[in-house]
């Protein structure tokens, strides 16, 4: 079978539940508004997981969760201008260096008294930090982690990624925060791009654009990170003599999509775009986004996510509570919010 026809079922599927989304968030009354599109979308995917589905449908719904996500942050670049974007990200960067800082210092203070072994104290951080589960795949070939160290992991941010786009915008809400605010907290504070993305649209429109252009300044820290955690691996291993060739490749972390989305911004900024052209771009990128949550919320399976052990779920909520609250009181400071 060709990849495209194996691509095919799930992601015409995935495209279903995100148009269902679509009209019920544009019209369910009031509600609608309330939850959003990408909600409904992960809600409806996350529900329709217990049934047991064909295995011709996994592909495309791997697909949409990670590329279709990816096409969709690019096609959200023509709704931008760059001049907007280049100060969004320099407002936000003392935000993001304090929350990445306080999430990596609670990785290792609170991994040590929980007993949560080294190496998943490391990714569960990094993935905290940074941007989830491609900070956690970037990271774990650098510090040599097994599969099951990346599976508890990964599970442990994913399951906070899914309570985030529940839990912010109504924390949002209750809080009577700006789009700015809220935009920058979202941004800096939750782990994943898709939930982040999701979780600013929710709020709303402003907010998920600038939620989105934090978030993508924010996956670029990938590289000094594991960078560094390269050079302490290897002067760790000189040390005891044992030191091997390092599995560090700038090629294969780099985020390229968000170079995708700088583009876009450009274009879009030039004025080459008829603006009836870049709006209906930028609105195909948004219903993208319900699409990928729709392949997210098929491949959750809550019971794994649950029983892969407590350590490592509590460590996870140490550093995701720090790192939101670190993320409001430095605004604060700044006079962001």
């Amino acid at each position: 079978m060709k990849q495209e026809n194996k691509l095919l079922p799930g992601s015409l599927f995935c495209f279903l539940i995100g148009a269902a989304a679509w009209v019920m968030a544009n019209y369910i009354p009031t509600v609608g508004k309330l939850i959003g599109g990408p909600v409904f979308a992960i809600l409806l995917g996350m529900i329709l997981a217990f049934w047991k589905r064909p295995s011709a449908m996994d592909a495309g719904i791997t697909f949409c969760s990670k590329k279709i996500l990816q096409y969709s942050i690019i096609f959200i670049g023509f709704g931008m201008n760059i001049r907007t974007v280049l100060a969004t990200g320099g407002q936000s960067l003392a935000v993001m260096l304090c929350t990445i800082a306080a999430s990596l210092l609670t990785a290792f203070l609170m991994g040590r008294v929980l007993k949560v072994p080294g190496n998943t104290a490391t990714l569960i951080g990094v993935g905290t930090s940074i941007c989830g589960g491609s900070a956690i795949a970037a990271t774990a070939p650098v510090i040599e982690a097994d599969d099951r160290e990346v599976a508890y992991s990964i599970s442990t941010i994913f399951l906070f990624n899914i309570l985030a786009v529940f839990i912010f915008p109504a924390l949002g809400r209750v809080f009577h925060m700006t789009d700015t605010g809220f935009g920058i907290w979202a941004g800096t504070a939750i782990n994943d791009t898709s939930s982040v993305v999701a979780a600013g649209f929710t709020f709303s429109d402003a907010a998920g654009e600038l939620a989105t252009i934090v978030k993508l300044t924010r996956t670029l820290m990938i590289i000094p990170i594991t960078l560094a955690l390269t050079v302490h691996r290897t002067w760790k291993r000189k040390r005891q003599g044992t030191a091997a060739a390092s599995n560090y490749s700038i090629v294969k972390i780099f985020p390229w999509f968000v170079l995708g989305f700088l583009l876009t911004a450009i274009l879009n900024s030039t004025g080459w775009i008829p603006s009836a052209a870049s709006s209906w771009l930028n609105e195909l990128g948004k219903f993208g986004i319900m699409v990928a949550m729709a392949g997210i919320g098929l491949n959750t399976n809550l019971k794994s996510l649950v029983k892969n052990g407590v350590r490592p779920i509590a460590l996870g909520l140490c550093c995701w509570f720090v790192v939101a609250v670190v993320s409001l009181v430095v605004q604060h400071l700044l006079h962001l919010v």
